[in-house]
């Protein structure tokens, strides 16, 4: 089973920027662990600051993956773009948060793509994503 994780702006700087709101470690560190906790999963990575290129990824998963962990970061919270190409794809995505968008600023409280994911995670760190990676899991068993 392929799973495509996708994180988009300024996740590049995880480690370095606002740690006490998304951790200490870097962008592969978090790769790097989600991979070792699902060793018997194909775990692919992208991060762009691009929302283009997070759309072309998007739109490529079709047939090749199981599912998306998509953390689109700010898109999340103006990207149309975003939300029907997820719309579009047919494969299973689970929206990712690190932080609890829910306690932070109002702006953040809108999501304009988790409306057509699978389902949304937001504010447990590292362990959204594990859980993301968890729920694709289940609903590739349920689906096969």
């Amino acid at each position: 089973m392929r799973i495509l994780v996708l994180n988009g702006p300024n996740l590049n700087l995880l480690g370095t920027r606002e740690p006490a709101v998304y951790g200490s470690l870097s962008l592969q560190e978090l790769m790097d662990e989600l991979a070792a906790t699902h060793a018997k999963v194909s775990i692919d990575h992208f991060q762009s600051n691009h929302e283009g290129e997070l759309i072309d990824r998007i739109q490529h998963a079709a047939g090749r993956y199981a599912g998306i962990v998509l953390n689109a970061g700010g898109y999340t919270h103006t990207s149309v773009a975003i939300r029907d190409a997820v719309s579009a794809i047919g494969v299973p995505v689970v929206e990712v948060h690190i932080s609890n968008v829910f306690a932070r600023e109002d702006f953040r409280h809108v999501s304009l793509i988790g409306a057509v994911c699978a389902g949304s995670i937001s504010g447990f760190g590292l362990l959204s994503y594990k859980l993301a990676v968890e729920a694709i899991i289940g609903l590739s068993r349920k689906a096969g």
